[in-house]
C-alpha cells in the first residue's frame, strides 16, 4: 500500500488563495461549461421566439419525472419566528462603505459558496438560498455550508427558488440591492435521465425569481449564471457574445438559452437591470463531483480506468478550463458594475442595463493534457481508455473570447490549469482523507 506522503509534501508549499479552503459518478468523461456579457441589447428574433415555444411545449408534453432529485418545496411556515428573521437580517447587514446587500441563490453550490464567501469577506451583506438537492452528494454541499459559509457568518436559507412565498418573505425582510442568481440544474448528460428538472429549475425557477424581483420596490440589479453551453454546435472559435446561439446541443444548453431570452424580456418590460454571465468549465477546490477533473482524480487514485473522449476522425476534445477564483472575480465585478434597475412597483420607468458576458480563461486545454497534469500531481499513472464522444449533449471544443469581459468588468484571469489543479488536488486529498487512509 503506497503512502501518499510524497504527494502531499510536494504540493504543501502551494500558497493559500480565496479559492482554496481547508476545513462520484460514472468514469465516463463529460464536461460542462457556463456564463457571459453583451454591451448592446440582443434582439429577440423570430427563431428565439420559436425556441422558447418549443421549450414550453416540451415541458407541458413531458410526463412527470419519477427520478427528480429535489425534495418537496418548503413553505415559510418552516421558517417562522423572529429568530429566523433576525438571522437573515444579521447576515444581510452591510459592513463596508458602498457595500451591497446580496441574495445569492445556489449558495451551497460550487460557485455560490465561493462567491458568497468573497462577498462577505469584503464587507457586503449576504443571504444564501439553496434547496440542497441530491443531484450530487448532499454532504459536500452541507460541508461547504458548515466549513465555509457558517464560519464566515453567511446565513443560508434551506429553500427553493420555486417557492414564491419564501422569496417574497425574504425580499420583505431585506431590501436587497443585488441578486446573484446561481441556482440551477447543472450538468449536460443528466438531462437525458431527468429532463423535467432542468425546466423546473432553469426556466420555472428563474421566472419565479424575476416575478418577485420585478415587483420589489426598489428593484434589485440581477447578475445570473448562463453558460458557455449556449454556443452549442458553433464551429467558429473563440466563442464571442455576438455569435449565434440558436443551435443548442443539450437540453441544459437550451434551458440556459431560454433563460437569456426570458431575462431580456423582463429587462425590456419591467426595467430590471440584468447581467448574464456565460461561465466556461469552472474547476477548483470544493468543486462538483460530476466534473471530469474531479472524477478523474478519484478514479486515478483508486486505479480505476478512465474514459477519455475524442471527436469524429480522432479530433481532440478540449475545454476552456477556468479557475474558480477568476470566475468569482468576474461575478463580483459584474455586481459592482451593474447599474440600478429602473422599474418601480412592477412598471418600467426607463431603459435598463442588459448585458451578456463570457467568463473564461481563453486558453483551451485538451483532455489528454488535463489527465497528464493529474498524473503528475497524484504521482499515479492513469489507466486510459479512449472512446468516441457519444451524442449526449457534450461538445468537442470550447474557447472564450473575453474581450468584452475585459472592457466591461476589467476581467483578467490569472490562473493556468496546472496551478489551479495543484490547489484542487491538495484540497481533494485533505477533504477526502486520503493522507490518512490509502486510496489504493
Amino acid at each position: 500500500m503506497a503512502s501518499l506522503k510524497p504527494i502531499l509534501s510536494h504540493i504543501d508549499n502551494i500558497p493559500s488563495t480565496p479559492g482554496k479552503f481547508k476545513a462520484d459518478k460514472s468514469s465516463l468523461y463529460y464536461l460542462h461549461h457556463r456564463f457571459r456579457l453583451h454591451s448592446t441589447v440582443p434582439r429577440i428574433t423570430f427563431w428565439s421566439l420559436v425556441f422558447l415555444a418549443l421549450i414550453s411545449l416540451f415541458f407541458f408534453m413531458s410526463p412527470p419525472s419519477t427520478t427528480a432529485p429535489r425534495r418537496g418545496l418548503r413553505t415559510t411556515a418552516s421558517y417562522g419566528g423572529s429568530g429566523w428573521e433576525n438571522q437573515v437580517k444579521a447576515s444581510a447587514k452591510i459592513r463596508s462603505r458602498n457595500g451591497h446587500s446580496v441574495l445569492v441563490t445556489g449558495a451551497a453550490g460550487f460557485v455560490g459558496a465561493h462567491a458568497s464567501l468573497a462577498l462577505k469577506r469584503r464587507g457586503d451583506g449576504v443571504v444564501g438560498l439553496d434547496n440542497f438537492n441530491s443531484y450530487y452528494d448532499i454532504s459536500l454541499k452541507k460541508s461547504r455550508k458548515s466549513q465555509l459559509l457558517d464560519r464566515a457568518g453567511v446565513f443560508v436559507v434551506d429553500g427553493d427558488i420555486n417557492d414564491a412565498v419564501l422569496l417574497r418573505k425574504l425580499f420583505g425582510i431585506v431590501h436587497f440591492t443585488h441578486v446573484l442568481h446561481l441556482a440551477a440544474q447543472a450538468g449536460v448528460r443528466y438531462a437525458m435521465v431527468n429532463p423535467n428538472s432542468y425546466i423546473k429549475s432553469n426556466v420555472d425557477g428563474f421566472v419565479n425569481l424575476l416575478e418577485v424581483a420585478k415587483s420589489t420596490n426598489p428593484q434589485p440589479a440581477i447578475v445570473w449564471a448562463s453558460s458557455s453551453s449556449v454556443y452549442g454546435l458553433n464551429t467558429k472559435v473563440p466563442f464571442s457574445e455576438k455569435d449565434r446561439t440558436d443551435q443548442p446541443a443539450s437540453l441544459y444548453a437550451a434551458t440556459k438559452k431560454a433563460g437569456e431570452e426570458i431575462a431580456h424580456t423582463y429587462n425590456h418590460i419591467y426595467g430590471l437591470s440584468i447581467t448574464g454571465l456565460r461561465f466556461f468549465t469552472v474547476y477548483g477546490p470544493w468543486g462538483r463531483p460530476d466534473m471530469a477533473y474531479f472524477f478523474f482524480t478519484k478514479d486515478i487514485l483508486k486505479r480505476r480506468p478512465i474514459s477519455i473522449f475524442e471527436g469524429a476522425q480522432h479530433t481532440t476534445v478540449a475545454r476552456d478550463f477556468t479557475y474558480i477564483d477568476d470566475i468569482v472575480k468576474g461575478c463580483l465585478s459584474a455586481l459592482d458594475t451593474a447599474k440600478k434597475s429602473t422599474g418601480s412597483g412592477g412598471k418600467k420607468k426607463g431603459e435598463a442595463q442588459f448585458r451578456i458576458i463570457n467568463l473564461g480563461n481563453t486558453s483551451p486545454v485538451s483532455v489528454n493534457k488535463l489527465v497528464s497534469i493529474l498524473e503528475k500531481l497524484l504521482k499515479v499513472k492513469a489507466k486510459k481508455k479512449v472512446v468516441l464522444m457519444p451524442r449526449n449533449g457534450d461538445v468537442p471544443f470550447t474557447h472564450a473570447n473575453i474581450s468584452l469581459a475585459r472592457k466591461e468588468l476589467g476581467y483578467r484571469p490569472t490562473t493556468d490549469l496546472e496551478t489551479g489543479l495543484k490547489k484542487f488536488v491538495k484540497w481533494y486529498l485533505d477533504y477526502y482523507g486520503t493522507k490518512k487512509k490509502s486510496a489504493f
